[in-house]
C-alpha cells in the first residue's frame, strides 16, 4: 500500500517516488529537484495508478518541452486499426502524450487498448465522451452523469483529463459582453456552454469541482484545466472571455493543489506572434506557475493545409517564453480528421518547435544532438547524419532521390560544396574543379 495517493502528496511529504526517479534521470536532474518542483505544483508527472505500461514523463518548469498527439474515433472515421497505426507513429517519433478524443460509440474499447500498450501518457476529454458513453442527448445529461464519465475514464487508466471547469457563469458573462468573430471553438467548451444555456444551471464541473478532484486524486489523474474560451482566430485573442476564464483557472489550480491533485493549465489556440510571450507570462502569473499546455498557438488564419507550420511557429515562441507542453496541429486542421501522413507531419512540426524552444531555454543537454549533427556534417558522414536525424528515413530518401557523383557531397553543390572545399584546404589539399579525376 502506497503512503500517498498522488505524486504531489508524496512530494509534499518528502517522499521520492519511483516515477520521480525516472523523470529525474530523463531530465538530467536530481530526484530531490523533481520532488521540490512537484511539491509546489511547478512540475507534474501525469501517471494514473492503473496505467502500468507508462514510461513516466515530467511536464513543467526547467524540463524538456513535451508534445501531445490528438487522435481517436469519430462517426465519419471509425477504423480502429487506422487509429492504432497513428498511435504507433506517435510513439515512433517521440510523442510523450496521446489524447484520445474519440466521440463515437463505445469509446472505451479503443481507450482500454491504448492504455494497455502505450508508454506515452494518455489524456482524454470526458465531455466528448459523455453523449456516447451515457447514450443520452445533451439536455438529458445530469451533473451526476458527467461525474460518472470522469470516474470511468479514471478507472480505465487515463493519466490526465481536460476538464472545462473555468467556463462558469462569470466567464460566460464576460464572453457574452465582448463580441467575438469566432465565438466558442472548443468542442467541450461549446457543449458545456450549450448545456448551461439550455438548463439554466452552473457548469457542473465547476459546481461539483471538489467531487471531480476527489475522483482524480483517487487514481492520481492530473487535471488539465481546459480553456473553453480560447481564441479561435487571431482577432479574438487576449479578449475579455479568454482572460476571465484564465482568472477562474488560477483559482481552480490552487483548489486542486489543496487536494494534492496535479494540475496543468491549457492555453490559447490562435494568436498573433507579438502577443504570445505576454500571454505566457500572464498565464504563469495568474495560475501560480502551473505547467502550461498550449494548442499552437496558430499565428495566422489564412493557411489551411499548412497549419502544422503556423502552429509550429507559435509553439516555438510559446515554449521559449514559458509554455511547457505543446499540442500538435496537423495539416488537416480545420479541414478533416488527419490521416496517417498528417499525423506524422504534425508530430514532426511540433517536435521542431519543442526542440528549438528547449535550445533557447537552455534545457540541459538540449544541444547535444545538434552538436553531433554538426560534427557529422563537417565530416560529410551521411550515414551518421541519417542516424542522428529525427526522421532519418526521409533524410535518406531525399539524398538518394538525386544521388551525387561524389558521395562526399550532395547534388545541391556537387564539388563546389563549401564543407568539402574548406576541409580540403585545411588538410593541405589542392582544390580543382575543371580537372576530371
Amino acid at each position: 500500500m502506497r503512503e500517498y495517493k498522488t505524486q504531489m502528496e508524496a512530494a509534499k511529504k518528502g517522499i521520492i517516488t519511483p516515477e520521480m526517479k525516472i523523470v529525474a534521470e530523463k531530465e538530467y536532474k536530481t530526484p530531490e529537484e523533481i520532488m521540490a518542483s512537484l511539491a509546489v505544483g511547478e512540475v507534474c508527472i501525469p501517471c494514473n495508478i492503473n496505467h502500468t505500461s507508462i514510461s513516466p514523463e515530467g511536464i513543467g518548469a526547467g524540463l524538456r518541452t513535451k508534445i501531445n498527439v490528438n487522435l481517436g474515433i469519430s462517426g465519419d472515421c471509425k477504423n480502429y486499426e487506422t487509429e492504432m497505426e497513428k498511435v504507433r507513429t506517435a510513439l515512433k517519433f517521440g510523442a510523450e502524450a496521446i489524447m484520445d478524443l474519440s466521440n463515437y460509440g463505445k469509446t472505451n474499447t479503443f481507450r482500454k487498448e491504448l492504455v494497455a500498450v502505450s508508454p506515452a501518457m494518455i489524456g482524454t476529454v470526458p465531455m466528448y465522451d459523455a453523449i456516447g458513453y451515457l447514450e443520452k442527448d445533451l439536455l438529458e445529461i445530469s451533473a451526476e452523469d458527467f461525474l460518472r464519465v470522469v470516474r470511468a475514464h479514471a478507472e480505465e487508466g487515463v493519466d490526465f483529463m481536460t476538464i472545462h471547469a473555468g467556463i462558469n457563469r462569470r466567464a460566460v458573462e464576460a464572453f457574452m459582453r465582448d463580441k467575438r468573430e469566432m465565438n466558442i471553438v472548443s468542442r467541450g467548451g461549446s457543449l458545456l456552454f450549450a448545456w448551461m444555456m439550455m438548463t439554466g444551471n452552473e457548469n457542473p464541473f465547476y459546481e461539483h469541482y471538489d467531487e471531480v478532484l476527489d475522483i482524480l486524486a483517487e487514481y492520481d489523474v492530473t487535471i488539465s484545466l481546459g480553456d473553453a474560451l480560447r481564441p479561435g482566430c487571431i482577432d479574438d485573442s487576449t479578449d475579455a472571455g479568454q482572460i476571465a476564464e484564465l482568472i477562474e483557472l488560477g483559482d481552480l489550480t490552487k483548489r486542486a493543489w489543496e487536494k494534492n491533485v496535479q494540475v496543468m493549465v491549457e492555453g490559447p489556440g490562435h494568436m498573433a506572434m507579438n502577443e504570445i510571450a505576454a500571454n505566457m507570462k500572464l498565464q504563469k502569473r495568474l495560475c501560480h506557475n502551473a505547467p502550461f499546455y498550449v494548442l499552437g498557438p496558430l499565428v495566422t488564419d489564412i493557411f489551411p493545409g499548412y497549419d502544422h507550420i503556423t502552429s509550429a511557429i507559435g509553439g516555438a515562441i510559446a515554449a521559449a517564453s514559458g509554455a511547457d507542453f505543446l499540442c500538435y496541429v496537423t495539416p488537416a486542421e480545420h479541414l478533416r480528421l488527419p490521416d496517417l501522413n498528417d499525423v506524422k507531419e504534425g508530430i514532426i512540426a511540433s517536435r521542431i518547435a519543442a526542440h528549438a524552444a528547449d535550445i533557447a531555454k537552455g534545457v540541459p543537454h538540449a544541444r547535444d544532438r545538434d552538436n553531433e549533427m554538426a560534427k557529422a556534417r563537417h565530416e560529410v558522414d551521411w550515414e551518421k547524419m541519417f542516424e542522428i536525424a529525427v526522421d532519418g528515413e526521409k533524410a535518406r530518401a531525399y539524398f538518394e532521390s538525386t544521388p551525387p557523383a561524389d558521395r562526399h557531397t550532395c547534388s545541391m553543390c556537387g564539388k563546389m560544396c563549401a564543407v568539402r572545399t574548406t576541409n580540403m584546404i585545411l588538410n593541405g589539399e589542392k582544390v580543382e574543379f575543371c580537372t576530371e579525376k
